[in-house]
């Protein structure tokens, strides 16, 4: 069975990048454990890491060391082939290889990048490791500045120098094609390759090909003066500032790199204001060229603003920097999350990923892992998109998650909060948020504020609420995000970031109230461990559920299990394991499991089983031998709050394991609560999770 691919191009600046991102993205969705490997690597400073390697590494949180990752870098590998002794560099890369493969169901091998010296022998470079490592490649070309003929010659060459060496090409990606030329493209390839070859076309997109402030401070080697926080700010365009304050700002475009003598303060000064303006675009950065730096007193004015876009110093003069930035290739690099992910985005959009899978590998991992359950989870929610709103615009996380997930285009999303405020901590953050795919909400601005109020008003005044009252809480962000829910203005609501549990549950249960089949409103993480992803329940609701409560929770979250693709076993905890155990709480978990039996006949269930028994095969077996669900239990029901809230807990923080959740049960509507020290991924996990369960109603 094929458990490797090799990704590999014949030229510089392919974008091979994008398919790297993509492929990894696809995979650890589908395969229990994925490796990554490149052979050969650029040469690197002491102290610092390949930047490919390092953002793969960190951004799928690989298990990998960098020292693992790679055999051998560019200038080793030319002074080994000047000795003759590429057979020793065959010997170490297939041995790195070797190792990774041992460790992982599948490992991703990254080709070289044709930058630098040696790219003469790049392509046989490339060819003879894939032969050598026995592995099938994805080929990767470029159509920038081709003729279709030109383009279509240079990739059969490609293609025919790895068949020549009996190397199975499954794919051919063109990339970088302008978006007119995508289906010339295609036709192109599949008329001058055999047809068993998947042929995919990506377009140009200039977002992954503009360099951001950190990419030409580090090309330039220039000083930072202000904006340091802010980096990563991606550069739209560049102008340079020599003509008048009133002229120049004119010329300015979003995101615009503001190029000056540092003796300008007008342009300086001006181009600071007017990306504070409404009125004019934002812009990126400021580069001060000829060495020269503003006057203490200007200098002085630019340190007490409140944020500061990254404005750097150079020696050269404004011709010679502004041809230098003009020739910047951008990369792709750990800490800039949104060119990582719309690169994944466009990976997903424009490659056929069922047939790419089929082709990669006949084998499909066992079990759940947690890369494949958060893999499953977004792609699930993409299959139907829905509409959740996010009542807490006003932090900074909320705000941050937004900007991702709109970067994953996975929801719609709609923010309870000032815009004003919110386009100022966009600034403040540095982050990339489009305002024109987001709804901002200001409640009592709203257009729907006074149908809220009569609807609130006709549902609670049996229970004493008047329409001031109602007019008063349809101002409070959490009552007017459920009454959005509530009215299908939005499919489902988040929030707990800044509010209490109770804040954030209270109003479902006044108005969306719960499902007619159930009594009471409970909660599950999915716990994501290791090696499985298990279900616990109820860890943030109910303190003290009866036994008729506890079968109910054990019921639903069976039923959510089941929904996202874990088939339940229910293990009921107690402090014993089957009959021998006396005792109310133990009573009340076999009382528990048999109303379970009863009414849920199809579901696997054990109870009461102590925790030990329920995950462990070993302890499992030998103290319930004939169970289907010691040993083994994907959904575990705690007793009461007590147990459920501490056990998750200790697992989270002692395993390192990734909990989920609180996803909320038995409302007629997605309501979920976050935690108040919720972290942004919490947010995003939280928010899909959301959506597919609107995707069910």
């Amino acid at each position: 069975m094929n458990k490797a691919i090799y990704i590999a191009t014949s030229e510089s600046n392919s974008g091979k990048s994008i398919i790297t991102l993509g492929l990894m993205s696809m995979l650890i969705g589908k395969t229990a454990k994925v490796g990554y490997f490149r052979p050969i690597v650029e040469d690197f400073e002491d102290g610092k890491l390949d930047n490919h390697i390092e953002t793969v590494i960190s951004h799928f949180g690989l298990d990998i060391r960098f020292e693992d990752a790679f055999a051998i870098t560019k200038s080793q590998l030319i002074k080994k082939k000047n000795k003759g002794k590429i057979g020793d560099v065959l010997d170490l890369i297939i041995e790195k290889f070797k190792h990774l493969e041992e460790r992982f169901d599948f490992v991703l091998v990254e080709g070289t990048s044709f930058s630098g010296e040696g790219t003469a022998i790049e392509l046989d470079m490339n060819v003879l490791i894939a032969k050598n490592l026995g592995i099938p490649a994805i080929i990767v070309g470029s159509g920038v500045g081709k003729t279709l003929e030109e383009f279509l010659d240079g990739e059969y060459l490609a293609y025919d120098s790895f068949k020549n060496k009996e190397v199975e090409v499954l794919a051919f990606i063109a990339n970088k094609i302008q978006p007119e030329n995508l289906q010339l493209a295609e036709d192109g390839l599949r008329s001058v390759l055999p047809k068993e070859v998947l042929v995919s076309a990506i377009p140009v997109v200039s977002s992954l090909n503009n360099p951001t402030v950190k990419e030409i401070v580090e090309e330039l080697d220039a000083k930072v003066l202000f904006g340091k926080d802010y980096l990563n700010n991606q550069v739209g365009n560049y102008s340079v500032g020599a003509m008048q304050l009133r002229n120049y700002l004119s010329h300015l475009k979003e995101n615009a790199l503001v190029i000056t003598p540092g003796d300008r303060a007008d342009i300086i000064l001006g181009a600071l204001q007017a990306h504070e303006s409404a009125n004019y675009p934002s812009i990126s950065g400021i580069i001060l060229t000829g060495n020269i730096l503003p006057e203490d007193t200007i200098l002085k004015l630019i340190d007490g603003l409140h944020s500061v876009v990254p404005i750097i110093s150079v020696e050269g003069g404004t011709y010679r920097i502004t041809n230098q930035i003009g020739s910047i290739q951008s990369k792709i690099y750990a800490e800039n999350k949104h060119k990582i992910e719309t690169s994944i985005r466009t990976f997903e959009k424009y490659v056929n990923l069922d047939e790419l899978a089929d082709k990669l590998s006949a084998f499909e991992a066992e079990g759940m892992t947690p890369k494949m359950f958060q893999y499953n989870l977004v792609k699930r929610a993409k299959q139907h998109r829905k509409h959740i709103v996010l009542p807490e615009g006003n932090d900074d996380r909320i705000i941050i998650a937004a900007s991702r997930l709109l970067a994953m285009d996975v929801v719609d999303i709609s923010i309870i909060g000032n815009k004003k405020q919110i386009e100022h901590k966009v600034t403040e953050l540095g982050i990339a948020f489009d305002f024109s795919k987001i709804n901002i909400i200001v409640p009592i601005e709203s257009e729907y504020y006074e149908d809220y109020v009569n609807t609130y008003y006709e549902l609670r005044k049996n229970k004493n609420v008047s329409m001031a009252m109602a007019r008063d809480l349809m101002e409070d962000v959490s009552y007017f995000g459920t009454m959005m829910v509530y009215k299908g203005h939005a499919d489902g609501m988040v929030s707990g970031a800044a509010h209490t549990t109770q804040h954030t549950i209270l109003p479902a249960l006044q108005f969306i109230k719960t499902k007619p089949n159930s009594s009471v409103v409970s909660s599950v993480f999915f716990m994501c461990l290791e090696d499985r992803v298990s279900i616990f329940g109820d860890c943030a609701i109910n303190p003290n559920p009866t036994a008729e409560q506890l079968a109910e929770i054990a019921i639903s979250s069976a039923d959510s299990s089941l929904a996202f693709g874990i088939e339940p076993k229910v293990a009921m905890l107690s402090y014993s394991s089957g009959s021998s155990g006396k005792g109310d709480e133990v009573e009340k978990v076999r009382t528990a499991t048999e109303i379970v039996k009863k009414k849920r006949p199809d579901l696997k269930i054990e109870g009461p089983i102590q925790y030990d028994a329920a995950v462990d095969m070993e302890v499992g077996q030998s103290k319930m031998p004939n169970s289907e669900v010691a040993g083994q239990a994907s959904v575990l029901i705690f007793p009461d709050l007590n147990t459920g809230n501490n056990t998750y807990k200790a697992v989270q923080r002692e395993t390192g394991a990734l909990a989920i959740g609180p996803m909320l049960q038995g409302l007629n509507k997605p309501v979920n609560d976050l935690s108040r020290g919720c972290t942004v991924d919490d947010i995003i996990n939280t928010v899909v999770i959301t959506a597919i369960q609107a995707q069910g109603l």
